[in-house]
């Protein structure tokens, strides 16, 4: 681990960068807003930095949120457009065996024409050859069986068409639906980040400073008071090899920036980081943290494992990867870069477990 990110987790998890040390209390908040609130004199309409700080935080919740319905809706466009791919796919197979049974059928009808249509009495009356007449009744009847077995085929097939039809017009109806929520979600997305954006650029710099020292600080609050549960001492330490495998690409993104609906190899939501760590790591996962909490196996925080999943906030709008010792790695959101952060430093939802089975 490199200097700058060990320097990281300390700050995460609240500890002193002193070796011997364990645990500390949270440090001391950061400078008081000045007269006026700290805004820069009224730069964000008279809101003290505490007021800023809940709504940005409160803005980027939302986004992230956002981002999740974005993200499923991505997917359910991408497994729409395979499935009205495979249903384009198999209307040209069944028109193309439609095209060569109309071809046999045509056939066959030029054939019974040339015949005339006769009676079997009057051939049998007209030819010579009682023999011949029979052989010819068994290949006419032999005719007949193919033709009522190519008419059925005709048939199959057109009611196949006809389903394919129904379906793809089903899956465009669903993929429109799909296309207008991602639209959506997108909007919201850029609102949203938009307007955290705007507040934070009206803060002088120094105010931006105290805004993220803030952040930290309460952050820093928050841990305290889950490791004051006596919690460290249930945790155990031991990963799986997969889970080893998760938490090992997860450290190596150390750094790289947060970036909405983003799953790497540069860039990452934080839904994307952990996708993509159990995806390295040989598990496939759902790609949203909503998803991840409603499919996977649920463990209790007290028995969390480097590797498990720890989603946050009640609407589970954020994960963060548990890599032990009351840390966790994770995409913490716009503006920020993948780090270290103690895994108690926001409100948890549950515990999830990709390679539980």
């Amino acid at each position: 681990m490199s200097v700058a990110a060990a320097t990281a987790l300390v700050c995460a998890l609240g500890l002193p960068a002193v070796p011997e040390t364990a645990y500390a209390a949270p440090g001391e908040p950061g400078p008081a807003p000045g007269p006026g609130g700290g805004s820069g004199g009224g730069a964000n309409g008279g809101q003290s930095l505490e007021e800023v700080h809940q709504e940005v935080d409160g803005l980027y919740r939302k986004a992230e949120s956002a981002t999740d319905a974005y993200n499923l809706a991505r997917e359910k466009q991408t497994r729409q457009e395979k499935a009205i791919l495979k249903i384009a796919r198999a209307v040209v197979k069944a028109q193309k065996e439609m095209a060569g049974l109309r071809k046999r059928a045509g056939a066959m009808a030029r054939a019974q024409y040339r015949g005339g249509g006769m009676p079997a009495e009057a051939r049998l009356f007209l030819n010579g050859d009682p023999g011949d007449f029979l052989d010819g009744v068994t290949l006419a009847r032999k005719g007949e069986q193919a033709t009522h077995g190519l008419i059925g085929r005709l048939e199959r097939t057109q009611v196949a068409l006809d389903r394919y039809a129904d379906s793809a017009s089903q899956e465009w109806e669903r993929l429109d639906r799909s296309r207008a929520k991602k639209a959506a979600a997108k909007k919201e997305i850029l609102g949203k980040l938009a307007r955290a954006q705007r507040l934070e650029s009206r803060l002088a710099k120094d105010e931006r400073e105290r805004l993220r020292q803030l952040e930290e600080d309460k952050a820093r609050g928050a841990q305290a008071k889950w490791l004051d549960t006596g919690i460290l001492r249930e945790l155990g330490s031991g990963a799986t090899a997969m889970g080893g495998r998760a938490v090992d690409f997860a450290r190596a993104q150390l750094g790289k920036n947060y970036v909405w609906g983003a799953v790497g190899p540069d860039t990452y939501d934080c839904s994307g980081l952990t996708q993509r760590a159990w995806a390295t790591a040989g598990r496939a996962i759902p790609r949203t943290s909503q998803e991840q909490w409603r499919l996977l196996p649920k463990v209790s925080a007290k028995d969390m494992r480097p590797g498990d999943l720890i989603i946050y906030f009640r609407d589970a709008s954020h994960v963060g990867m548990y890599v032990g010792g009351g840390a966790m790695i994770h995409a913490p959101r716009p503006g920020r870069q993948v780090t270290f952060a103690g895994a108690g430093s926001m409100p948890i939802l549950g515990v999830v477990r990709p390679d539980a089975r």
